[in-house]
Formats: C-alpha cells, structure tokens, sequence
C-alpha cells in the first residue's frame, strides 16, 4: 500500500495547479492578452472513478478547499486543504489531509510555499521554503524538511505563471503547451516536465455546466477550454517515451475557474466536481 499512500500525496500538487490560474503577468501576455483573474473560495468533491494498479482500491472519496485571492501588485495567495479517505478493500482506511498556503508575486520572479501532510492524523511530511527566480538561475531556500540551499534552471516556471502562460497559448488558439514547473511539493526539490494539451474553446451557452459554476450568473458570457497537463519527473527519459507520473484534465474559464476535475494518478483516476463557488470582490492594483 506504500506506492497508494505515496501517490496520494502528490494531490496537493495537482489540486494546486488545477484550481489557481492568474492574471498574464505584464511583458509577457503577447497576442493572448491580460487575462482577468476572479478571487474565489471553491469546494470539489473527490470520488474514484476507476482503479486499475495491482494493489486493490475500493472507494476514495474526499474534499478540496480552495481559496484564492490577491492581484498583479500584491501578488496572489492560495490557501489550500484536501482531506481523501482510501479504502484498499483490504479491511484498512488511510486518511490523508494536505494542508498547504503558497504566495507567488505578480511578475513571477518569487514564490513561496509550506505544506504539510497527515496520514491517520500522523504528520508525515512537511516542507517549508522560497524560491527567486533570477537571471542566471531559480534560487530554493528550504526551512523544512531541512535546512537547504540550491539553485535550479532559470527556464523553469511556478504554477501560478504555468497557468496564465496556458491561458494565454489558449486565447492564441495553441494547442500544446511544454514547461518545466516548481511548485514546491514532495521534498521541494523536485521539478516537474510538463505537456499541456489545450482543445477547442467551448463558447458561451455550449455544455452548459451542470455544478456550482451554472449558479453564477457572470460565468454564462465565459470561454472555457478542456485542459490536460501531464507531469514527467526530470531526468528519467525523453516526455514523449516516458509515462507521466500524473496527468490532470479539466475545463479551464477564461477567468482562472477550473471545473470537472479528473486527476490520473496511473493506479486510480478521481473525480472533483465542484459543489461550491463563492466569488470574491476584485481588488484593483492601486
């Protein structure tokens, strides 16, 4: 069951990057235009869709709490919990709650992340750091799970500019998008290739959605676009050879909502509908 437990832990990861999709930092918006980001505080229920590794799922079910707020000037904050309860059908019931707050600047250059992560109601991992994206490099600071300096590739990318450089691929009718992503999670020292599939845009009044986002009348005149990302570990073999370590498909709105969540984790595939969607008043940058 350690290989399940493991992979559980990765949802911190992938709910992050799925529900946070900010503003196109200024310089870099290009034909895909500014992209107006909408603060928000949103529910997804979690359930198993299927299962299909060696090691037997009965049921997951779970909950992501997600709030996001913030600007191009103050930068934007993500207060982040998901609890999921697995049932292996083997008489055991592990029960993971991630907790994690991040800060990422408007312009990209600085990111901070702090996570931890129970299982049973057992601390087993925690991390806590910066990182300062530079010329000649990306500089990590970590204060947990030790002590620890290093740098990375200056190319790299943090999840909330990932986001907002797909939304802009997407407004310039791109379908692929290939970054590689520092989010901070697992030890905070791994990154993440990325393969992004963007398809068509689905107008305002098509498949209308049926979960909390239909209770908001401002998201009837929205593009949406269906999403894949697929996350490959670095330096384990060429992304177009190599299986993703996880993959995340989901309706993106043109102003950074995400919905219909189907998280593959290779073992088992989940679904998140979101159930609430409570929108926040939008601050200017002064």
């Amino acid at each position: 069951m350690k290989s399940t437990v493991q992979t559980a832990s990765c949802l911190f990861a992938i709910s992050l990057i799925a529900a946070t999709a900010p503003a196109y930092a200024q310089g870099q918006a290009g034909k895909g235009g500014v992209v107006t980001l909408v603060p928000h505080r949103a529910v997804y229920d979690l359930k198993l869709a299927s299962a299909r590794g060696k090691r037997p799922i009965a049921s997951v079910r779970g909950r992501i709490l997600y709030d996001f707020t913030g600007n191009d000037c103050e930068g934007y904050a993500l207060q982040f919990r998901q609890v999921s309860e697995i049932d292996t059908g083997e008489g055991k019931v592990l029960v993971s709650d991630l907790r994690a707050t991040t800060w990422e600047e408007g312009s990209a250059k600085s990111f901070r992340f702090n996570s931890q992560n129970f299982f049973n109601d057992k601390l087993v991992d925690t991390v806590d750091g910066k990182a300062e994206r530079k010329k000649a490099d990306t500089r990590v600071n970590l204060k947990k799970p030790e002590t620890k300096a290093f740098s990375l590739d200056a190319g790299l990318v943090f999840p909330t500019d990932h986001m907002r450089r797909i939304i802009a691929a997407a407004r310039e009718n791109r379908s692929f998008v290939e970054l590689p992503v520092y989010d901070g999670s697992e030890t905070g020292q791994k990154v993440y290739r990325t393969f992004t599939v963007i398809g068509a845009p689905i107008a305002p009044g098509e498949r209308k959605p049926n979960d909390a986002l239909a209770k908001q009348a401002s998201s009837a005149n929205l593009i949406r676009w269906p999403v894949t990302i697929s996350y490959f570990e670095q330096g384990k073999g060429d992304a177009g050879e190599q299986t993703p370590a996880y993959s995340i498909t989901f309706e993106l709105t043109e102003n950074g909502i995400s919905r219909a969540l189907v998280l593959d984790y290779n073992d088992f595939v989940l679904k998140g509908e979101m159930t609430q969607l409570d929108l926040k008043p939008q601050n200017p940058c002064k």
